[in-house]
């Protein structure tokens, strides 16, 4: 099902974003689901014709960047284009498309979310409001919501944020927490009172259920928003105080809008830089909801951002509302959360550093569809599936026919197929493909191609070519069969193109044809020159998935804040934790993430390899009281041996070591 409502033949006028990453980390492999499945989206409805511009940006503002960047003695500016320029080159290594990435830190976004604001205030959806909002005593400072966690004052789930329940969804403010601490000092928060800005959420109730009833597509979000508005919308605080790294608040004094209004808006933003670099017409997608369509593909973690205030805020300035938002699940591996004990948290470089970003695109497409579920990640049933179908079945079909339509008729193809009815039959299968990748059931695509790959392997088998090329007298058969098994390859190549863009663009080499647009099947590849068949794909071996498994327990083997297995008491009560002082520290140059340190436990002296690089500058440990793991078996990396493990804390804002206190001499136990 499309949402256009132009005609079969028109061409779509259609702008996609996928959800901003945070400029505060490297890109792992949860997040790659989200951008992998946009991307093959966008690559499908160009090779369908449409016009289809693909946007994104680093989220470049909040307190963690500004918190990051003072705990590493640098501006926030410079931690944000450090992680600009890496994420930037991981998604071009992953092949996602981009016609523009872009910062919300930048002045198209300072610009339109000024003019947002204004517009919301002059219609009268701005309020001002006394808060009581948490301050934390240890570090002078009122906290963001995410600063401060606690229990859900709804479902009563512990270690929950101070903006929302990840158990239940329910949004609130840090204030409703039952037992609430502050993430950066362990402090319980006190209540100080602050004025703040509200958008008054509740304005645009209406129009809200009335948009989400015609427009938002899937049943679940459907069901979760329904939720929502049966509790009643609140009043949603766009102000933070200082200290804060983002814009400041026009016609206020020491106000500065909260990341979630000008994250969002960072999409327009990215957008304009492109029109106005392009000659693009910015209001034509942006005012205009009959000419174009808008979609944004975003994780279930941030739906309610995006299916209530992200919409109240376009429409309440003037603005287009999107034509619909995707939403999809989580990542998992090999059936858990990922983790970094089990080499499993792999960063996308990791994986880039082994394997063909192809083989996880594939493997992604063949898990997902139109629903907001959880994907799993099987490394076993991952080498499986890319050996056994892309290797197996796709790449198998032009390799056999390649050789004898090099070998024996100089690279040309014949005048004509041996089954041009079989040849037909694979086109006809557009329809339904085309019609999995509109609705985003990737994996009923990857079903459907897989079964045309099947029949054109069974037609090779069935007509064995290297039996007829031992008989001279059956050239022209050899001829037409092998030329008839090199356009069935053709015609899946431009069926996975959306999905493995580099596969296809050496297949498109190899056949010295370019694999565009979707309508050029209608006539196969005759009377036509390929060149020389080279190798397309390389299987993968399980040496490829242990070493992806221990470059990532390597990556950060000793700040392990994954949910683990269950461990009884008696478990736990065989862990060894003894107060140190940390009296060495450098950096581990071939580690992104480690920092080698020399501990004094009292009566001995230890090496141990911690994942805090980032975190902290090896000069200022020096001297820092932290607790040891002391009876953990000693672990033999390539930089060293490690023994022991520093106990550290923390979440995806940042992270803190375990500080016993500076009374406490070096190797007390602690319990």
């Amino acid at each position: 099902m499309t949402h256009s409502n132009l005609p079969d033949n028109q061409m779509r006028k259609i702008l996609v974003t996928s959800a901003l990453p945070y400029a505060n980390g490297p890109l792992h492999l949860g997040h790659m689901v989200e951008y992998i499945q946009t991307d093959i989206w966008v690559r499908f409805q160009r090779m369908s014709g449409n016009q289809c511009y693909f946007v994104c940006a680093d989220d470049a503002h909040g307190t963690p960047i500004m918190l990051r960047a003072r705990k590493e003695g640098i501006t926030p500016e410079e931690l944000i284009q450090r992680y600009r320029e890496e994420h930037e080159r991981d998604f071009a290594d992953f092949k996602i498309s981009f016609d523009n990435y872009h910062s919300t830190h930048s002045p198209e976004n300072r610009e339109l979310a000024r003019y947002i604001y204004l517009q919301l205030k002059e219609g009268g959806h701005i309020r001002r409001k006394v808060i009581n909002q948490a301050y934390d005593p240890g570090e002078n400072m009122f906290l963001p919501d995410r600063f401060v966690k606690g229990t859900c004052p709804r479902c009563g789930a512990e270690d929950q944020y101070g903006d929302s329940c990840e158990r239940c969804g329910a949004t609130y403010t840090p204030s409703d927490l039952i037992n609430p601490v502050s993430v950066l000092s362990g402090m319980t928060p006190e209540q100080r009172e602050s004025e703040h800005l509200f958008v008054q959420l509740s304005n645009f109730s209406e129009m809200l259920q009335n948009w989400v009833a015609s427009e938002l597509g899937q049943k679940e979000a459907q069901n979760k928003l329904k939720e929502w508005f049966d509790v009643g919308l609140s009043d949603w605080d766009i102000s933070r105080d200082p200290p804060y790294f983002g814009f400041e608040i026009p016609g206020e004094t020491d106000k500065y809008f909260y990341v979630w209004l000008d994250a969002p808006i960072g999409y327009m933003a990215s957008f304009k830089n492109l029109c106005d670099r392009e000659g693009i017409d910015f209001d034509l997608f942006w005012k205009n909801e009959q000419a174009t369509e808008l979609y944004n593909f975003i994780g279930k973690d941030i739906l309610y951002f995006h299916t209530l205030f992200w919409p109240a805020m376009l429409h309440g300035a003037g603005f287009r509302r999107p034509t619909d938002v995707y939403t999809h699940g989580f990542l998992t591996v090999n059936g858990k959360k990922m983790s970094k004990s089990r080499g499993t948290f792999i960063m996308a470089r990791t994986y880039l550093d082994i394997l063909d970003p192809d083989y996880l695109r594939y493997y992604y497409a063949g898990k997902l569809n139109e629903k907001i579920e959880d994907i799993d990640l099987n490394l076993e049933d991952f080498i499986q599936r890319i050996n056994s179908d892309l290797i197996g079945k796709v790449v198998n079909i032009a390799s056999r026919s390649a050789r004898f339509i090099s070998g024996r008729f100089d690279g040309m193809l014949s005048s004509k197929l041996a089954r041009p009815e079989l040849y037909q039959e694979m086109i006809e299968a557009r329809e339904a493909i085309s019609d999995a990748y509109e609705n985003r059931s990737f994996s009923r695509a990857m079903r459907e191609i897989m079964a045309l790959a099947d029949k054109a392997n069974q037609y090779v088998n069935e007509m064995q070519p290297w039996v007829i090329a031992k008989d001279s007298a059956r050239g022209q058969e050899l001829h037409e069969v092998c030329t008839q098994g090199i356009n069935m390859f053709r015609v899946l190549m431009f069926y996975l193109a959306p999905v493995v863009p580099e596969l296809v663009r050496r297949s498109g080499e190899f056949l010295n044809d370019p694999i565009d647009r979707l309508d050029r099947l209608d006539d196969p590849l005759l009377d036509h020159q390929i060149a020389p068949f080279v190798h397309l794909l390389t299987r993968i071996q399980q040496k490829d998935i242990n070493a992806l498994i221990e470059a990532s327990r390597n990556e950060d083997s000793s700040a392990d804040a994954d949910q683990q297995e269950l461990i009884s008491i008696e478990d736990f009560a065989r862990i060894d934790m003894r107060t140190a002082r940390i009296i060495e520290a450098a950096d581990v140059q071939e580690s992104n993430k480690l920092i080698r340190l020399k501990v004094d436990l009292g009566t001995e002296t230890r090496q141990v390899f911690a994942g805090i690089k980032g975190f902290y500058q090896p000069e200022e440990l020096i001297g820092k009281k932290v607790v040891v793991v002391k009876n953990l078996k000693p672990r033999k990396m390539k930089f060293g041996t490690s023994e022991g493990m520093i106990l550290a804390a923390g979440d995806d804002h940042g992270l803190w070591l375990i500080n016993p206190g500076d009374e406490v001499p070096p190797g007390e136990r602690v319990s």
